[in-house]
């Protein structure tokens, strides 16, 4: 007994008589070497083609789900002069339920390429940059805090009629 065999309980095999081993069976087979190594190489070839097959349709499912998917996307262009809303994506730790978090009306003084604008407030003179994803144009006149309050608060007052 060999000590490999007294250790682990089987025969060790050497990587040479492994080799030995399947050259044999090969033999055996009645199979040649040079005919085994061609049909190799044509079910290489055939796979490649699968594959190469495989990337093109894959490819042109993602060229039409783009152009599904940008067919739906609005383009938000908006001109210089063009009056605009600004989204607030700022954290709030106690945010008002009903409060808006839309903020503006802002003046575009320019539009840069790539969605990039540069937004003015009428009341001032700063300018900054924003991101025109965040943008949506204004259409209406602008209700102070005040007004808003005092609106609501004739509406839910009947009382104050009877009296």
């Amino acid at each position: 007994m060999s000590p490999f065999r007294l250790v682990y309980g089987k025969a060790c095999h050497l990587p040479v008589e492994v080799k030995h081993k399947v050259y044999w069976a090969i033999k055996e087979c009645n199979s040649s070497l040079g005919k085994a190594g061609i049909d190799r190489n044509l079910k290489l070839v055939e796979l490649d083609c699968l594959m190469l097959e495989a990337y093109e349709i894959s490819r042109l499912y993602k060229e039409k789900m783009k152009a599904v998917h940008d067919k739906n996307i609005r383009r938000r262009e908006f001109g210089a002069g063009n009056l605009v809303i600004l989204y607030n994506s700022k954290l709030r730790l106690l945010p008002e339920k009903i409060r808006s978090r839309w903020e503006g009306p802002y003046r575009v003084e320019k539009a840069e390429p790539y969605g990039v604008y540069h937004l003015r407030q009428p009341s001032s003179s700063d300018i900054f940059k924003v991101n025109g994803h965040r943008l949506k144009l204004y259409h209406g006149k602008k209700l102070t805090r005040n007004k808003e309050l005092e609106i609501f608060l004739l509406k839910d007052a009947p009382h104050d009629k009877e009296n």
